[in-house]
């Protein structure tokens, strides 16, 4: 889809600027090769940095002509942004931040096509990259950098690099690419790592991010595995294993089907397992997770669904768990998110004290939160954990209903 993004881009531009109007797609390619490449230079660099937001000096160190940027308005759109109240200046974004991790999965499997390493060593460490460094092992050290990233900002820009890697799609752009030609004993190669990757405890985020990378690759083992698991049924008692519990989130999150409830306790798994199958609560309009012995560090993906414009949740059970006071600071910071939409939140026996309910009364008093039934029994909040979560009912914003 991005590949044809690119090919509409440069066609509707030599149809605009050309009288000659060519119709051969590497043709028509050929000659934007030049500005999408250095575009993607700018993605690249500035995607490790985290950065989606260039100033003039960053496209002219890429050798980027502002005026030839803005003709290819589809794809780096122009922005203001005040910088003072003096004056402003410009800043330049691309249209979607997807394009900008394309661009840069682009520039960088150019670079390795084209041997170009000197331009990979930011990325891939002080070491330099030998020349005889073969497509799997490249691949090896993309997808380690992307699983070290603790925010996942790399896990798009990895499924596009290695999608860019198979020769049916380095042919949509052939007309950019140094040279084509994908060698497919390293990708089975890739594959094989991935498989064996995802044994090794990655996060669950990161972890459901590689079953995203095998489907690039076009391979459906493990898709095919667990399809035949649940229409076959287990054993009675049979254990889901923890590779299987992170396919089962995937399946459930890529089917875009909207679940009623989701009640983790219902997985006979063990605790690895239950902690990677946390991310299907985005899929869910009501989440039960109580007594999976769930801590802070498994709150990630609940904070992330809560955050999500895209999320159904409304109800979030998260008694008996060790969370703690961090756990749930955590949590209130979602909870005032313009996106959250969750009304009901179950907090009992969670090991709380009153070092958190000067963030739960914030909460109340956020205009954003939707929150109308709190549970907080059998912790121990104290008086003075009380006298904030009063002084939260008592203002405007408040839309609670029941506090228990």
């Amino acid at each position: 889809m991005y590949s044809y993004f690119l090919y509409t881009q440069a066609e509707f531009m030599q149809k605009k600027y050309q009288e000659n109007h060519e119709t051969d797609a590497q043709k028509i390619l050929e000659p934007v090769k030049e500005i999408f490449l250095k575009l993607g230079q700018l993605a690249f660099q500035h995607l490790e940095k985290g950065n989606s937001i260039f100033y003039e000096e960053d496209l002219i160190k890429c050798d980027i002509d502002v005026t030839e940027a803005s003709v290819y308005s589809g794809v780096c759109t122009e922005i203001l942004k005040e910088e003072s109240v003096l004056h402003q200046k410009k800043v330049y974004c691309f249209v979607h931040l997807s394009l900008q991790e394309y661009l840069a999965a682009l520039y960088v499997i150019n670079s390795f096509i084209g041997k170009n390493f000197k331009a990979l060593k930011p990325f891939f460490g002080k070491k330099t990259l030998p020349n005889g460094l073969s497509l799997s092992d490249f691949h090896k050290k993309a997808i380690k950098k992307a699983l070290e990233s603790k925010n996942g900002h790399l896990d798009l820009f990895l499924r596009f690099l290695l999608g860019l890697s198979l020769d049916s799609n380095q042919r949509l752009v052939q007309g950019i690419l140094t040279q084509t030609g994908s060698n497919p004993k390293c990708i089975q190669k890739t594959v094989q790592h991935i498989k064996v990757f995802k044994e090794k405890d990655p996060c669950p985020e990161r972890c459901i991010n590689l079953f995203h990378c095998l489907s690039e690759l076009n391979d459906d083992s493990i898709m095919k595995e667990i399809e035949k698991y649940l229409s076959s049924g287990s054993p009675s008692g049979e254990k889901i294993s923890p590779a299987h519990c992170s396919v089962l989130a995937y399946v459930l999150l890529v089917s875009e089907k909207e679940l009623d409830e989701f009640d983790l306790r219902k997985y006979n798994t063990s605790e690895e397992g239950r902690r990677r199958l946390v991310p299907a609560v985005k899929c869910c309009r009501k989440a039960v997770l109580s007594g999976c012995n769930l801590t802070m560090k498994s709150l990630q993906p609940v904070d992330c669904a809560l955050q999500s414009v895209s999320s159904p949740l409304r109800e979030l059970d998260l008694s008996n768990n060790n969370l703690g006071d961090s756990g749930v600071e955590l949590l209130c910071s979602a909870l005032k998110s313009p996106n959250c939409k969750l009304q009901t939140l179950r907090l009992r026996e969670c090991n709380l004290t009153d070092g958190c309910c000067d963030s739960l009364a914030s909460v109340l008093r956020s205009s954003h939160s939707e929150l109308r039934d709190l549970e907080l029994r059998d912790n121990e909040l104290q008086d003075s954990g009380v006298r904030a979560l009063s002084a939260g009912l008592e203002d405007t914003h408040c839309k609670l209903q029941r506090l228990g």
